[in-house]
This record gives structure tokens, sequence and C-alpha cells, in this order.
């Protein structure tokens, strides 16, 4: 397992191998996927694979391999076929773009995600948020990297606006163009053998940062839109890549939306610590922080200690996620009985069939 353990390979990963009866197969990890084709680490290096016919037509969209799962396959030469995924760890799951109430996985067996916002047009308070929500929700631990320093006469002061939302994650400033910043978040934020997902719109710099930390170029890079000043979109696929230090990232194309689910099974404690720990404090527990008497909540807006951002962040986000959760449930139950309605049309078919 020495390839393996370079790529993540873990404790996790090797007690659901013992208790696995497919021990005549080979282990791999997906690091591309490349339309049908997909790329895994193995202890032979690297290998093509597709899918087998029974994990192709008997799974839905979230239980075939996505970047980072483990996978159980068949080795054959040249391409091998993947007949298993591993458990996962967690998922890094977002709502799809539209009017759809479904989840889209983004990557899996993550430890850290790092969010990247550009101090350029790119920067949005609520989106970061959004962010921080949704990632806390998958049971993944957030980093915030604030590119394009040599944009702005004060960087501190966007570091000074994420600290009013009061959570606990990092907040790195740097310019992958002069270089400030970068070896901080090398030694101090990339971990040897962890696996890191940069997250962000589209023109932040992700793939820029990728390549400052590898001793090679690893993504093509453009250059910024002399009429936006916004980098140009240059990841079309989701990767995963070894750097130097043994740490692992996958970079990751940029997103114009980042819906919220309700699906992470974390409570509001975790996905908004502040309002909870304000809500302990409230005259009523059943209190919905908006107009009632005795309210901590309302009461911190109206001192101060509570931002006023945050606040409305809180409501909005939460009213998203409620949103998610009342469509995901009428979509199931319709699901239901148009299966119903199938298996009753199949059977008169049967019993009628001359």
């Amino acid at each position: 397992m020495a390839m393996l353990k370079k790529y993540g390979w873990a404790n996790f990963q090797q007690q659901y191998l013992d208790q696995q009866t497919k021990k005549d197969f080979s282990v791999g990890r997906v690091i591309s996927i490349q339309g049908f084709k997909y790329y895994l680490i193995t202890e032979k290096g690297e290998t093509e694979a597709e899918l087998s016919g029974k994990l192709l037509y008997s799974n839905s969209q979230d239980e075939l391999p996505k970047v980072g799962d483990w996978v159980f396959y068949m080795d054959y030469d040249p391409t091998g076929y993947i007949i298993e995924v591993f458990q996962r760890v967690n998922a890094l799951f977002r709502k799809t773009s539209g009017t759809k109430t479904e989840k889209q996985i983004l990557a899996s067996n993550i430890d850290y995600a790092l969010i990247v916002q550009g101090l350029d047009r790119d920067f949005n308070l609520m989106r970061l948020e959004r962010y921080l929500v949704q990632i806390a929700a998958c049971g993944i631990k957030a980093i915030v990297i604030l590119n394009k320093t040599d944009l702005v006469d004060r960087p501190e002061e966007f570091k000074a606006e994420i600290e009013k939302l009061q959570r606990d994650s990092p907040v790195y400033l740097c310019s992958t163009y002069t270089g400030y910043g970068l070896e901080a978040i090398k030694h101090e934020v990339l971990k040897p053998f962890k696996t890191y997902i940069l997250i962000g719109s589209s023109g932040a710099g992700k793939s820029s940062l990728l390549n400052s930390f590898s001793d090679r170029s690893i993504q093509i890079t453009q250059e910024t839109s002399q009429s936006t000043q916004k980098g140009k979109h240059t990841t079309t696929a989701r990767s995963l890549y070894r750097l130097s230090n043994d740490s692992l990232v996958i970079d990751t194309p940029g997103m114009r939306e980042f819906g919220v689910t309700s699906e992470g099974g974390k409570d509001e404690s975790e996905l908004f610590p502040v309002i909870h720990e304000l809500a302990s404090q409230c005259r009523f527990a059943d209190c919905k922080h908006i107009h009632e008497k005795g309210c901590a909540v309302t009461a911190a807006i109206i001192n101060g200690t509570l931002d006023k951002h945050v606040y409305e962040s809180y409501l909005k986000l939460l009213k998203e996620q409620n949103r998610f959760e009342v469509n995901a449930a009428d979509k199931k139950r319709m699901d239901k009985q148009m299966g119903k309605i199938v298996r009753e049309a199949n059977n008169y078919r049967k019993k009628y069939k001359s």
C-alpha cells in the first residue's frame, strides 16, 4: 500500500477493505474523470478504467465514482473495470444549478476545503458564507484564501469583514502575482497525505494558486482580462494532484452557483455556531429569532454584538435549506407514486396478456 498511502490511504479505507470479501480485486483512487474514462492511482501507478456494466446501469449518479473516491477494479490490460465504490468518509455536494431539487457531488473523501476569493469584483461575503455553511454540512473543514491582495490598498479590511461572521475558519491573504502570503499557506495549511479541494468562482485564481503550490506547472492559466480585471476560466474538469510536499489537491472548475442543501445531517450548532450560541439564551426554547419577546439573537443585533449581515444571511440560508428539504420530499413522494403506477400497469399487462 506504499503508493496508495501517498494518495491518502488511511485507517478508514483499510478498515473498510478488511471487512470486504473482494480481496482478489485491485484497489485504486479516482484522480480524474474525462468523459467515460476514469483515471486511477494504484499500486502500479496511474491506470485507465471504465465502469463495469453492473455499476453503470444499476446505480444512481450519487453512487457512481467521483474524483477522490476509492474503488475496487478488475485489472485488465490496457483498461481496468471499476466494479464498486468504497464507503466515503464524506462528500462535498451542492444543490444543482437551476430549479431542480437535486444535489451534485463535486468530490469525495476530503479533509479541507480551500475557499478562494479574489480581492477584486469576486469578493462576496454572502457567497462566502454560503460556501462555509454547505462545507460544514458535508463534514469538511474550511479554510478561506483571499487572493489578489496586490489589487487593493488595505486587504486586512476584507479579512476583518470575514471575522464578523464569527466562524472557526482560518483566513489567509495572498497574491499569486507577487508571491505574498504563499509560503505561509504552503507551510501552515498544506499537510502531507491530506486531501484538499479548491473551490470558488471562475477567475478567482484557483489554478494559479495550485501552480504556486507545486514545483512544476500543473494547470494552464491565462492572464487577467483587461476589460473586466477578472481572471479567465482555465479549469474544465476536476482532477486530483499530488504536490511535492505530499499533500493532495483537487482543482475544480469555477462555479457561478453554489446552492445549499439540507442533507448533510448537521444541526444548527455546526452550521450557524454564533446563532446557536445566542439562541441558548432566548426566553423560549422554540424561539424563531424573528420577533419573539426575550430573543437573545435579535437583542444582540440591537446592542451591536451580532452583525446584521450575519443574521440576514442566517435567515436566507435557513429558508433555502428548508425549501430544498420540502422540494426533495415532494420529489421523493412523486417518484414513489410513479413507481407504484408503473408496477400496477405492469401487473395489469401481465394479467390480461393474451
